[in-house]
């Protein structure tokens, strides 16, 4: 009778540190729900009016940006399919004679990445990289011209 006493305490003992620490366990359980819950449903944008503070913009198109492309990325990745063979006359990569002269006409490099970021001729407003930076196009233009 002793040893069913003995089997009978443990399971109660063990029963009652189950009961004690329940709570606790669903308690946590229950915030990670409602995170769970809140993050779901928080809203995925806010309207900005002029003149006032729009909290939180700065960090989204940071974190949207992305980490910036050097020259050579960007000249595989969006200029070469047109600089590579010259299409409707893009001037060529490597072509320093006639990238330079068109430094020239238009005013250095500066006056090249002015155009690459509005736009000439056939080639659309920055070219197919509508995300890059003014650097990243500059980058750009420094690897295809030799400038």
């Amino acid at each position: 009778m002793n040893l069913i006493k003995k089997i009978l305490t443990a399971q109660v003992a063990v029963l009652a540190l189950l009961a004690v620490s329940a709570p606790a366990f669903a308690a946590d359980a229950l915030q990670k729900k409602d995170d769970a819950i809140v993050e779901r449903i928080k809203p995925v944008g806010q309207v900005c009016i002029t003149g006032e503070e729009c909290k939180g913009v700065g960090a989204v198109a940071v974190a949207a940006a992305g980490p910036a492309l050097t020259g050579a990325e960007v000249v595989t990745k969006y200029c070469g399919a047109c600089h590579t063979s010259g299409v409707l006359g893009a001037p060529k990569i490597g072509d320093s004679a006639d990238w330079k002269k068109r430094a020239s006409e238009q005013g250095g490099l500066d006056g090249i990445l002015a155009k690459a970021i509005t736009g000439i001729n056939s080639m659309p407003p920055k070219g197919t990289c509508a995300t890059c930076s003014d650097d990243e196009l500059k980058g750009a233009i420094k690897q295809m011209s030799g400038l």
